[in-house]
Formats: C-alpha cells, structure tokens, sequence
C-alpha cells in the first residue's frame, strides 16, 4: 500500500512538472504553438511558458491583460483608453496644472487629453516622442493632478507610480466585466508577460505581478 500511495504521488508530481494537471482546466487555446520565425524580436511566444505559467499574449484573449490594450476605464474622474494611455499621457502638460513649465516647450506633439485617448503602439509612440521632449529639455518628472514625481526614481516617485498603476489596472479590470471574468478563469496559473522584462525595472512595470495581487487578493 505505501509504495502505491508513493507511487500516486510521483504520477501526480510529474503531471503537474509535465503542465498536464495545471493546463487541462484551461482553454488549449492560451498556449498555441507559434513558428520561431513569425515570432518579433521583443516577444516571447505563448508555447514557451513553462509549467504552471500562462503567457499574456498579444496573439490570444490574454492580450486583453496588456498596457496596450483598448480597454477603456474611469479613473479620478478621468476616462482612459488603455493603461498605456494613461503611462504615457503623463508625460505630456497637464493644462489644469497651474505652472506646468512643459508649457514653455512648443513642440508637443499632442495633448495631453489625446494621449489619454490612445491604446496600442500609437500610445507607446506619442509617449517615445514625449522622452525625446523630456531629455531634451532635461525634465525627469511627469505629473498626475497636482502630483509631480520621477517614477524610475527607485524611492517615493516609483512607490506612487506603482500605486497609481496599481489603481488604474484595477479599475480596468472591474469596470470591463469580459476581463474581470477573463482574470478570474486565469487563476492557479502564474501570469507571465509577453515580451522580456529587465529586473531593473521598477515594480510599476511589472503589470502581470499587480494583475495576479488583484486576482488572488481581491477576485
């Protein structure tokens, strides 16, 4: 009897290693194979997870789990179409911010208001030409209301980025029943993201980690 009970949990030890266990309650949908070469020099592809993981690939339903994601929310008051939006529009004037000096550059090539509005790459692009802006001018902060902060700082600045993301992503997540929904069925899986990561980022950019504190502290 004892070496069958041990024999039971060594099968059971190897499913879970294998991703039997972990991956059979879920959509085989979450880690398609991809071809090598279709794959971007950026990304990692949703069949390299590792047991246990799923990928928030761009490519499948988990994509909807991206910063760059149209999702729309509501946040202070202010409507966001994606958290990128929101990343990246801070980086602009904020024109209710009395004594915004960005004011005194020209060349802006947005508002504000309509980097708020943008998802995707195109997001990402306005919020690479705003640091182009930036470290021209020699400006290491961005603003949030009446808040300014250098939030790659490693001190008080990435602390509140990482509360305000932190804040914007759970706001995404409930007011977007298909996500909140599309979290919860995630759960028992680690979540990973799509592209590689430095682990000289601050914690903020860590967006698959903040995701799971939400699911498995608040869903």
């Amino acid at each position: 009897m004892k070496k069958l009970i041990t024999g039971i949990f060594s099968l059971i030890s190897f499913c879970l290693l294998a991703g039997v266990i972990d991956r059979g309650e879920y959509p085989s949908e979450w880690w398609v194979e991809i071809p090598p070469e279709q794959g971007r020099g950026w990304e990692i592809l949703p069949h390299k997870a590792k047991p246990g993981e799923v990928i928030l690939s761009k490519r499948t339903v988990l994509g909807v789990f991206s910063n760059f994601a149209k999702a729309p929310f509501i946040l202070d008051g202010i409507q966001y179409s994606s958290i990128e939006g929101l990343w990246q529009g801070l980086k602009y004037p904020d024109p209710d911010l009395a004594g915004d000096t960005r004011f005194n550059i020209l060349d802006w090539p947005h508002t504000r208001a309509e980097v708020f509005a943008m998802d995707g790459w195109d997001a990402k692009s306005a919020g690479n030409q705003a640091n182009g802006i930036m470290n021209d001018n020699q400006i290491d902060y961005v603003t949030y209301f009446d808040k300014s902060f250098n939030y790659v700082d490693g001190a008080e600045g990435s602390a509140f980025h990482l509360e305000l993301i932190t804040r914007a992503i759970r706001e995404k997540v409930l007011q977007n029943p298909m996500i909140k929904d599309l979290l919860i069925q995630t759960k028992g899986l680690i979540l990973r993201p799509d592209h590689f990561m430095s682990n000289r980022y601050p914690d903020s950019f860590y967006y698959h980690k903040i995701l799971m504190k939400i699911r498995d502290e608040e869903l």
